[in-house]
Formats: structure tokens, C-alpha cells, sequence
């Protein structure tokens, strides 16, 4: 047993370190480990049994198909535990998990000579009293099936002997009534397998089980179940004859969509477009109409998944050549006002907007449909509606990027005069046609980025005269047009671009932006600049580092970390020959630049820039405060996206991180150097204002970034961190700064109560007066409303952290900390901050 143990805590530590290294010693010691378990399994001993079946589970999760060469092994052990009298449930459920999960994992060739010795006693299983035997047996069988008849023409495997034993197993739980929810549920989903996988070898048998799933349906216990076996079943590749169930199916289906129930309608929308997708000629459109009807009440942004399958949905209606030819009119009648409602929505993004946008070139495509209908309906979507607000800008760019799939989906011609209408639109720069110039360059730059518009002569010339609007969001859209239209001909508008920064230096930020749009693009899409047009950006880039504006210099960070991504061994090496310019802004640019390289998912740059971190992270050293902050920012963006780059960086990181926390406060002390007294005056200094005098704290942001950074370490590095360390002086002295600060520390310390509650107990004393003095502050009684909402949101901030320390375990030892709960209880306003914060 002890070896058992050994063998799975090795599997569990092979899972948690995810190395090569114990994986790769695991899958060497694979011969022994069965050998060894099988002399388990003919023990008596059923504890020994389960633990032997257990390692085995833990080995395959570990190690999918070692166990190929060791199946036939196995199956003894397999039969005994289930057929064996003397087995208890446990053993049978361990067995039969085990089986599951090495059906699923390995090859079905590999259980084919076994198939007869390994499916008798599975289906004596199915027909077990106690249930939860029988929901694993039923799940072991739909691992059968797949195993059965890995693909429909059957070449290899005779699967026919075991198709009506597995169904005759499996009809006989899914007529039972009186089971358990589990085994119900257990037996829907399997009987689904059997009919998709073997319904060509059960012609007549379907007649009698699919009224059966049908009935399934109208049980409130098991519908959502039976709705996913009726879309497994009509996926099918056999294209399973439903005539006599499916007129039901679809109405139950459609009724189903009114439930509030919302697993069930996004699982009976997703069947509703398999079954239209298989049997849209079998369906009448009578049931066509109802089912439009009750999509358009799905489509609105209280729900944006459930909006985007009823979209999605209609696509296959309209698309389907099988469907009712009156479905492309009624979808417009229904539909389309509901999907002109949403397009104007601000939280429009992602999937559901995909949809809108392949629902709309849908409708271009379908009858009784005309383009500059829909053209007209979207553009008209963009005018403020009277007494509201104006439409949000992310719906402008909605309507934009609909307008342009509208545009390919009509065809060349009708592109190219709707551009020539968008252009038009521009040249009138009158102040009342501002909101149509706006979503106008919006639209250009979404079909130029989608189709190239080098045709329409002087088009670039045209969008950029828009850089001289009064109205920034019509310069801003402008710079966006102006760089989607790039995208698809960098070898006509790119050297344009270029040469404008260049020359037009009341532009460059806004040129700036339209130059990052192109790179951005390339990076999304995994394009390849020329290496001629790499240096051109290169060395305007670079350049543009020392600007004075901010704006540009962040601007001119982005676009080379976005670089760095499609051109990660150009970038890298020349990002850190300038990580010692003596221009302080060029260093802060650099760092600011790995940062914007620095994605969630795995990138080709991750391995090239691992050696070179510490070049640009050491920065959080430097003398400059700019400099400084982007160190910090960029360790955040490492220790949020990639931690694993950075922990062997964390002990020579952290006292330096730890250091930018601190208030540098003027010391008019003489013996400091002067390098020290410079740097310290820089960071808070007092501005003389003629009748009053103004202190300007110049840390405050480098050491807002330091504590943020901190608690995204705590999420991710929290192994490589000693709180001991951090909490006196650092979070101590953060929880008596300025606002800003106080809120990440409030966060901070709630997170080190629940998970380092020692090392909090241990200095809860010298926290509990910053708390105090933050809980009692009264703003002044002129203050603007303004100042006092703020107030009270650090006053929660604070209660929340109180609440946290108030949890730890062993909290009543610090006196100094039960009578600030004490305070809290007496006071009327605090105690119901308090109590409202806990039952957060």
C-alpha cells in the first residue's frame, strides 16, 4: 500500500510542476508500475483494489496512452473488480472511472482485441441497484461507443455484435422511471451516442427509443439533457431519419426559448441549429416563422452570449438553402429592428459582435434584402435619438465595422460607390455634419482594412485633411482610418505615413497612432513586415523616444513592443543597447516597449527577451522617476502574464521594488551626497504660488505603480515573496499616504490576511492606527462633492480590510485592534459601512 501511495504522489507532483523531467522518469517506470499493480489486483484485499485502481486513474491523467501496450494486462483485474461478488461499490466505481478515463485517453485500435472481455461485464454494471455504479457504467459506455466505431465506415473493427447488447444495456435505465436523477441523465446522453454513432444498424429500434428522448423533453428533470442528446443526434454524419419526432422536437424546442431557465436556452439554441443545419427541408415554415419570432426577443444586451447564438441562429436560417424562402423576409421584419437596437449598444463586443456583423452580410445575401436599405438602417443608427446623450463611441465603431462587412458581402461595386459616398460625406466640413465625418472615416478605415482602396485616388489625402478638424474625435478617427487603410497596401500607404511624420510635426501624434494601427494589425495577424519597412519604423521610432510629449513617447512604446512581436530578434537586441542612453527618456520608452511585448498568451519573443529581462527591469534603479515607474510597470506586466520569466529575477527585484513605496520626503540634511539630495527633492517639492504655496508630490505615481505591483505579485509570485519583510515599513507607510496609495494597500493587506494570516497577526498593532485615522477622516465642510464621495470610497476600502483582519483566526490577541472594532460597533455610521462591507 505504501508503494501505492509513493506512485500517486508522484503522478499528483508530475501534474502540479508540469516538467518534462518527472514526467519523462514517471513514463520510464510505467512496466514496473503496472506489473506491480497487477500482483495488487489479484490480492483480496478490496482497500488495496481501490488504491491500485486509484494510481492507475492518477497515471493516465498524468501520462494520456501510456498504457497502451499494458490494456490486455489490465482487463483481468477490470473484469474481477466488477464481476467479483465480493467487490464493494467503491472498488466498482474506481474500476469503472479508471476505464473511462483510459477509454478516452488512448487509441481505439488498442482496445479492439478486447473489446468482448471488457463490454460484458461493463453492461452487467449498467443494470446495478445502486446508482451511482450504474451513472459510471453509462459513462463507461459512451466511451465504448466511440471506441466501438471510431469512424462511420467501421474499416478495421466489426462493431455489429456489440451495437444491440450496448443499446438493449442502455434503453432498459432510459425506460426506467423510478431511478435517480445521475442514472436519468447518464442514460439521455448515452442513448444520443448510440443513435448518432450506430443508428444506420438500428432502423428499427429508432421509432421506439427517439419518442422516448422526446418525452425525456418534457420532464423539467432531465429536458436540458434530452436537448443536448437530440443535437449530438442530429450532428451525426449518418443524418439519422427523424420523421417522426422531429415536428415535436422543433416545437418543443421553440417553446424551450421562452424559459427563464438560461442553460437551457443556450443549449436548445445551439440544437435548434444543428437540427436546421440536417433538416431544414423537413421543417415547415410555419415553424420557421415562430422560431424567428422568438429570436428577436433573445437579441438585445442584457445578455450578449445568448444574443450572439439567436444571431448566429438566424445566419443558418437565412443561409440554408433547405430553410423556407420567406425566412430572409421575416428576419428582417423581426430581427433586424432588434439587431439595429443592439448595434447602438456600448457593451457590443466579442463574439456577440462577430455575430451582428455575419448576421448583417447574411442579410445582404438573402431575399428580399436590398443593400442600401441596410445601408441606410445602419448609418441612420449612428444619429442621437432627441433628448438623449449622443450615440457611445464604441457604437459608432459597431456600426463601422457592420457597415463594412455590408459592403464586401454586397460586392466591388457596391463597395466602391459606398466609398466614394463616405468621401463625399468628408469633404463637407461644415459643423453640423461633424457626427456623419466621424463615423464616416470609421467606416473607411474598417472596409480599407478589410479591402484595399488604392483605386479611389488620393483617398489618404482626403482622410488626413481631417487631422485639421476642431474635433478631437474626428482627428482621432481620421488617425484610425488612416491606418486600417494602410493594412491592405503597406507598399503604397506605409511610406506615406512614414514621410508624414516626418515632415508634419503638428501631426505626429495623431500620425503616430495611425502608424501603431498598422503595426497592431500585423501583429494580431501574424504578418511579416519587409525588412526594409522594419528599419524605415525602426529608426523613426527611435527618434521619436526623447519627444517631450508623453503622448508620443507612449504612442512610440507601443508600437515597438507590437513590433517586438512580429520581429522579436530584430527588437530585442535594440531595445537593450538603449537601456543605457543617456536620455532618460529613451530608457523609460525602452522598458515601456517590453512591456506592450508582454502577452498572455505564448509568443515567439518569451524565449528570445528570458535572458535579457534583468537589462530592463534592473532600471527600477535608475536615477530618473520616469524611468523608474516603467520598471515597475513592465515587472507588473511580467508578473501578470508571464510570472514564470521573472521569479529567478524576484530576490534582487523586490528590496528595489519595495524602495519605490516609500514617501521621499525633503531631508535638508548636509551630510547626504548630493546625487541623494537631488533625488529627493525632485520627488516632492513646494511650488511657489505668489499667495499661497502648492506641494507637488511627484512620487505619488511611481509609488502607486510599486503597490499595485505588489498585489499582482501576490497572485502570482506569491512562493517568492516574504510578507514579514513588506508589511513594517512598507504597507505601513503606504496605508498613511494619499489617497491613490492607500487603495491598492488596502487590497494588499485584505490579501495578506487570507493568505499569510501569521505573518499579519504577528505586526496587526502598528496597522490598526493608519485604519483608524483613514475610518475618522472628515473631508473639510466646503469640500466639493467630488472629494467627499472619494472619501467615503476609501472609508469602505478601508472597512474591507478591517473586515479581512478581523477574520484571521486569533485576531481577539491584539487589544489595540478589538477596540477599534469596539469603535466601529459604537458608531452608527461606521457599524453600518462595516456590516454592509461583510455582507458583501
Amino acid at each position: 500500500m505504501g508503494v501505492l501511495l509513493t506512485t500517486a504522489l508522484l503522478c499528483h507532483y508530475s501534474i502540479e510542476t508540469g516538467l518534462s523531467g518527472p514526467r519523462c522518469l514517471l513514463n520510464q517506470e510505467v512496466p514496473k508500475i503496472v506489473k506491480s499493480i497487477n500482483r495488487q489486483l489479484r490480492e483480496k484485499s478490496i482497500k488495496t483494489k481501490v488504491g491500485a485502481f486509484s494510481v492507475l486513474r492518477e497515471l493516465v491523467v498524468v501520462l494520456p496512452d501510456c498504457l497502451a501496450e499494458h490494456i490486455g494486462s489490465l482487463i483481468p483485474g477490470i473484469e474481477k473488480a466488477l464481476n467479483d461478488k465480493s467487490s464493494t461499490s467503491n472498488l466498482k466505481i474506481e474500476a469503472l472511472t479508471f476505464t473511462r478515463l483510459v477509454l478516452a485517453s488512448h487509441s481505439p485500435p488498442v482496445f479492439h482485441p478486447y473489446i468482448k472481455a471488457l463490454s460484458s461485464p461493463v453492461l452487467s454494471a449498467v443494470g446495478e441497484r445502486y446508482y451511482k455504479v450504474t451513472a459510471e457504467a453509462l459513462r463507461v459506455c459512451g466511451e465504448l461507443v466511440r471506441v466501438v466505431r471510431p469512424n462511420i465506415q467501421g474499416y478495421g473493427f466489426d462493431f455489429k455484435p456489440y451495437v444491440r447488447p450496448l443499446y438493449n444495456a442502455i434503453m432498459s435505465r432510459l425506460t426506467n422511471q423510478d431511478q435517480d436523477q445521475e442514472v436519468k441523465e447518464c442514460a439521455i446522453s448515452c442513448m444520443g451516442l448510440v443513435i448518432s454513432t450506430f443508428g444506420d444498424n438500428l432502423k428499427t429500434e429508432l421509432p421506439v427509443c427517439l419518442p422516448v428522448l422526446v418525452d425525456r423533453m418534457g420532464n423539467e428533470i432531465t429536458r436540458l439533457t434530452a436537448v443536448k442528446a437530440f443535437a449530438v443526434i442530429a450532428t451525426s454524419p449518418l443524418r439519422i431519419e427523424l420523421p417522426c419526432v422531429l415536428e415535436n422536437v422543433i416545437a418543443e424546442l421553440t417553446a424551450f426559448l421562452r424559459k427563464a431557465n438560461r442553460a437551457l436556452r443556450q443549449a436548445t439554441l445551439g440544437t435548434l441549429n444543428s437540427l436546421i443545419v440536417a433538416y431544414g427541408d423537413q421543417i415547415g415554415s410555419s415553424a420557421y416563422e415562430v422560431i424567428i419570432v422568438e429570436l428577436s426577443t433573445l437579441i438585445s444586451d442584457s445578455d450578449l452570449h445568448m444574443a450572439a447564438l439567436a444571431l448566429e441562429l438566424c445566419c443558418t436560417l437565412m443561409t440554408d438553402r433547405k430553410s423556407s424562402p420567406n425566412v430572409g423576409l421575416a428576419v428582417r421584419n423581426k430581427v433586424l429592428p432588434q439587431a439595429l437596437t443592439l448595434i447602438k449598444s456600448p457593451l457590443l463586443q466579442g463574439q456577440a459582435l462577430l455575430a451582428l456583423r455575419n448576421f448583417f452580410a447574411a442579410l445582404v445575401y438573402s431575399a428580399n434584402t436590398s443593400f442600401d436599405t441596410l445601408l441606410d438602417s445602419l448609418l441612420s443608427s449612428a444619429k442621437p435619438a432627441p433628448q438623449s446623450g449622443g450615440v457611445a463611441k464604441q457604437a459608432l465603431y459597431s456600426i463601422a465595422q457592420c457597415v463594412a462587412v455590408l459592403c464586401l458581402a454586397a460586392g466591388d461595386k457596391k463597395c466602391s460607390s459606398t466609398v466614394d459616398m463616405l468621401t463625399e460625406m468628408l469633404k463637407d466640413d461644415s459643423s453640423t455634419n461633424s457626427a456623419k465625418q466621424h463615423l464616416a472615416l470609421l467606416c473607411l478605415g474598417e472596409i480599407g482594412r478589410r479591402k484595399d482602396l488604392s483605386l479611389h485616388a488620393n483617398i489618404e489625402t482626403i482622410i488626413i485633411e481631417s487631422f485639421q478638424s476642431p474635433f478631437e474625435e474626428i482627428k482621432s478617427a481620421a488617425s484610425y482610418a488612416l491606418g486600417n487603410i494602410a493594412v491592405s497596401n503597406l507598399s503604397k500607404y506605409l511610406p506615406f505615413i512614414l514621410d508624414q511624420i516626418d515632415n508634419q510635426q503638428k501631426k505626429q501624434y495623431l500620425l503616430l497612432h495611425s502608424l501603431k494601427e498598422v503595426i497592431v494589425r500585423q501583429s494580431v495577424d501574424k504578418a511579416e513586415f519587409q525588412d526594409s519597412s522594419v528599419e524605415k519604423i525602426l529608426k523613426l521610432l527611435f527618434t521619436h523616444c526623447e519627444s517631450d510629449e508623453e503622448g508620443v513617447r507612449n504612442v512610440v512604446a507601443e508600437c515597438l513592443g507590437k513590433i517586438a512581436l512580429v520581429e522579436p530578434a530584430k527588437l530585442v537586441p535594440a531595445l537593450k543597447v538603449r537601456t543605457t542612453s543617456p536620455a532618460a527618456f529613451t530608457r523609460a520608452t525602452v522598458v515601456i516597449a517590453v512591456k506592450y511585448s508582454i502577452v498572455e498568451r505564448p509568443e515567439k519573443i518569451d524565449e528570445i527577451i528570458y535572458p535579457e529581462i534583468s537589462s530592463f527591469l534592473m532600471l527600477i534603479k535608475d536615477h530618473d522617476r520616469h524611468v523608474r515607474r516603467a520598471a515597475v510597470l513592465a515587472l507588473s506586466t511580467f508578473a501578470h502574464n508571464k510570472p514564470n520569466l521573472i521569479k529567478g529575477l524576484l530576490p534582487e527585484l523586490l528590496p528595489l521594488l519595495y524602495d519605490q513605496t516609500v514617501v521621499k520626503q525633503i531631508v535638508k540634511n548636509l551630510s547626504f551626497c548630493c546625487v541623494h539630495w537631488r533625488l529627493v527633492q525632485e520627488l516632492i517639492r513646494t511650488v511657489d504660488l505668489g499667495p499661497f504655496k502648492h506641494v507637488v508630490d511627484d512620487g505619488l505615481e511611481l509609488r502607486k505603480a510599486a503597490f499595485e505591483c505588489v498585489d499582482t505579485l501576490l497572485d502570482s509570485c506569491l512562493d517568492q515573496l516574504n510578507p514579514s519583510s513588506f508589511i513594517v515599513p512598507y504597507l505601513k507607510s503606504g496605508l498613511d499616504d494619499h489617497y491613490d496609495v492607500k487603495m491598492p494597500c488596502h487590497l494588499i493587506l485584505s490579501k495578506l490576511a487570507d493568505k499569510c494570516p501569521s505573518a499579519v497577526l504577528a505586526v496587526l498593532d502598528s496597522l490598526v492606527d493608519p485604519l483608524q485615522k483613514t475610518i475618522n477622516f472628515k473631508p473639510k465642510v466646503d469640500a466639493v462633492k467630488q472629494e467627499v464621495d472619494r472619501n467615503e470610497d476609501m472609508i469602505r476600502s478601508a472597512l474591507r480590510a478591517i473586515v479581512s483582519l478581523n477574520r484571521i483566526s486569533g485576531g481577539d490577541c491584539s487589544l489595540k485592534f478589538k477596540n477599534l472594532i469596539s469603535e466601529i460597533s459604537k458608531s452608527p455610521s461606521l457599524r453600518d459601512k462595516y456590516y454592509s462591507t461583510r455582507n458583501e
